[in-house]
């Protein structure tokens, strides 16, 4: 069984139709499937839609949804609509851009403290426990003394709180 040798689909080149009657036919059969994915589209997504054509016979057909004066008035407002789109985004861009520049600020603060505060580290007094390295033998036996003298008092406070109770 031999199976039949077609050209199948491939591309045509985009050319006038010479023939007038042709080029009728291929208008309208171009027309039923505009109108048929327009009708699809308008359905499953919900938009206006208008699509004028003008057959090559200067027939004029229409396809509009769900009025022409609604498409038309959309149409002409366009500008106003887009006008009032760009004011709305530049809005939220200042918006964005003053607290960008609010940031900057906090972070440029931020660094000033943190300069400030590791400066003030390296000049401060150092306290008794950082410095404790560095006492020489009669500041040790002074600390020393200060040490028992302060375990000696709690001991009396907590003997005193303890029968108190």
């Amino acid at each position: 069984m031999e199976r039949k040798k077609t050209i199948g689909r491939r591309k045509i080149p985009l050319v006038r139709i010479e023939k007038n009657a042709n080029r009728y036919s291929t208008f309208s059969k171009r027309r039923s499937d505009l109108y048929k994915k327009a009708s699809k589209l308008v359905r499953e997504n919900d938009v206006d839609l208008g699509i004028f054509l003008s057959s090559p016979a200067d027939k004029v057909y229409a396809f509009v949804h769900p009025t022409q004066n609604a498409i038309i008035d959309r149409f002409m407002n366009l500008k106003t609509d887009l006008g009032e789109q760009i004011v709305a985004e530049n809005s939220q861009s200042e918006s964005i851009n003053d607290r960008l520049n609010e940031l900057d600020e906090r972070e440029e603060v931020a660094k000033e403290k943190f300069l400030f505060l590791s400066q003030r580290n390296k000049t401060r007094d150092k306290g008794r426990w950082e410095s404790i390295d560095h006492l020489n033998a009669d500041d040790v036996m002074k600390f020393q003394a200060w040490l028992d003298s302060g375990e000696i008092l709690l001991k009396d406070q907590l003997a005193e709180a303890s029968s108190s109770s």
